[in-house]
């Protein structure tokens, strides 16, 4: 691959444009081993690192980034990370998911089925602490945002919009159509890495029960 373009974020970010796939990840991984940076985090497009001005100047910075993006490491190692989750689809946990597989012509099992095939994998980390972007669900299948956010759903929800899933670690508002609930904890306070889902991390979806 091309060596990512690099910009500035402000006086003290820059930004790999890397585009979309893995790379991001892989990228993301290396330049927080290399303990350069405040802060590693990788986007939908780019993954952009915070520095200390006052210790590594801006232009020192530049060339750092530049030479390290040189090499980007393959994702092997990132799709080797895999997790099995099981997820409740009753009423109660999936309370959009009549709906949604009326609304594209499938039963509620068949609907289930086209996402448990799908080669889900965790795009990015996002809005709130431990929610987690999933790419790779069946295109076909068409779901859309809420016309009226839930003001709080479950810690382990499943949401749907067209071509992803939100996994929602802890519970809080939601404006995505939830699908069912993650049966384990996604958050666990007491662990050192207290999420579960990991930027790069390959899910298996099985239904419970």
């Amino acid at each position: 691959m091309t060596a990512p373009e690099i910009v500035f974020v402000g006086d003290d970010a820059l930004a790999a444009k890397t585009g979309d796939g893995g790379v991001r990840n892989a990228l993301a991984a290396s330049l927080r081993a290399s303990g350069t940076w405040r802060d590693v985090v990788p986007g939908k497009q780019e993954v952009t690192v915070q520095f200390n001005p006052l210790t590594l100047p801006p232009a020192v910075a530049f060339e750092r980034l530049t030479e390290q993006c040189q090499f980007i490491p393959g994702d092997a190692d990132m799709s080797a990370r895999h997790v099995s989750l099981s997820m409740r689809a009753d009423e109660a946990s999936a309370p959009d998911l009549a709906r949604l597989a009326g609304e594209n012509g499938l039963s509620q099992s068949a609907f289930l089925q086209r996402i448990l095939a799908s080669p889900l994998t965790v795009d990015m980390m996002g809005f709130t602490a431990g929610f987690a972007y999933v790419a790779g669900v069946d295109p076909a299948l068409s779901a859309a945002r809420l016309d009226v956010p839930r003001q709080r759903v479950p810690a382990g929800s499943v949401g749907l919009i067209s071509g992803q899933l939100g996994l929602y670690a802890l519970a809080g508002p939601a404006g995505w159509p939830i699908i069912g609930r993650i049966a384990q904890p996604l958050f666990d306070a007491q662990s050192t890495a207290p999420f579960t889902l990991e930027a790069g991390m390959r899910i298996s979806l099985r239904i419970e029960g």
